[in-house]
């Protein structure tokens, strides 16, 4: 029987020591076949719903549904129904590539019969052929990663749980991983929920985003639907001073100035090409000190910091520099 809604959760809530909300009410729905992305900074809830996805943790209250399967009821057919890439890294690096996957196949009693050719099938798609009888301790880190992929897809499942995929990557290996995502999606027609803080991998990947912050989903949309809805452009300005900031709070006809880090003002107006002269025009009267001038079309960051009021970089640094610490032993 196809499922065509593969998760939906109906005010799914995590509470720890009786008075912290992790995930407060929370409401999805994620069709079948979609890339769906998470989207919040640390702490916003987006691990607890993963692992009340996943039935690593039950939920406080609330209730949902993975493939069809309650996650209180049917925990261990909703665990044989999906796979999950962890953030960190979890091969063993004394096996090669291929004996890992063997080891999670034959973990999921995957006859060898099936299993020996859907690895190699795998192996291909990411093209690790040539890799596959080598110990992972001599992969890189981006052969790493292309490994935990393919390994959460070994028992072939409906649902694929993505935690930061890219997290530490290069540029260019971000991008190649990327494009290994879209071919899973499109060649084994699985639904992925993807979290990660590189809003550029969401706004490549994801079908649509959920922001989450404080256990809520704060709103819901493709990343083009997102974009729009911020109806405005944003002149970011960065002064010698706060009290020059603070001037530019009395400008007119922009649609509102605000803080944005150490000396800097948001100023978000309908259009910055109109826009720019007066913002411009304002400064010189006033005879304030600018040492940058940034113009930012609708973006995914922007989206980000309009509904959290926190900017993706910052947290994004913080979770590299762990995954970092975690790669520190992978020979380059």
């Amino acid at each position: 029987m196809k499922v065509s809604t593969m998760i939906k959760t109906n005010d799914l809530t995590k509470i720890y020591n009786r008075n912290i909300r992790a995930v407060d009410k929370l409401n999805i729905e994620i069709d079948e076949g979609e890339i769906y992305g998470l989207l919040g900074p640390n702490g916003a809830g987006k691990t607890t719903t993963i692992n009340m996805l996943t039935t690593r943790i039950s939920p406080t209250s609330g209730s949902a549904t993975v493939a069809g399967l309650d996650i209180n009821k049917n925990s261990l057919e909703v665990r044989r129904a999906i796979g999950v890439v962890p953030q960190d890294l979890t091969a063993d690096e004394d096996l090669t590539g291929r004996e890992n996957m063997v080891m999670v196949a034959q973990f999921y009693d995957v006859p060898k019969t099936v299993y020996r050719e859907r690895i190699e099938n795998l192996l291909k798609l990411v093209d690790m052929e040539e890799a596959a009888d080598r110990l992972v301790r001599t992969y890189s880190g981006g052969m790493r990663k292309r490994l935990e992929l393919i390994v959460g897809l070994v028992n072939d499942p409906k649902i694929l749980f993505l935690d930061e995929p890219t997290l530490g990557l290069d540029v260019q290996t971000r991008t190649q991983m990327w494009n290994y995502v879209r071919e899973i999606q499109k060649k084994l027609d699985v639904t992925i929920i993807l979290t990660s803080h590189y809003l550029e991998e969401i706004d490549a990947l994801a079908n649509r985003v959920s922001i989450i912050d404080h256990g809520k989903v704060l709103v819901t949309g493709t990343p083009q639907e997102l974009k729009a809805s911020l109806k405005g452009d944003v002149v970011t300005v960065t002064f010698k001073s706060q009290e020059e900031v603070d001037q530019m709070k009395g400008i007119k006809g922009v649609i509102e100035v605000s803080d944005s880090g150490p000396n800097t003002a948001r100023i978000k107006v309908e259009n910055a090409d109109s826009a720019l002269p007066t913002i411009i025009n304002f400064i010189s009267e006033k005879k304030l000190s600018t040492t940058k001038l940034i113009v930012q079309k609708p973006s995914l960051d922007e989206v980000f910091l309009e509904y959290t009021g926190r900017d993706i970089r910052t947290e994004e640094a913080v979770d590299s520099r762990k995954m970092m610490m975690n790669l520190r032993k992978v020979r380059k």
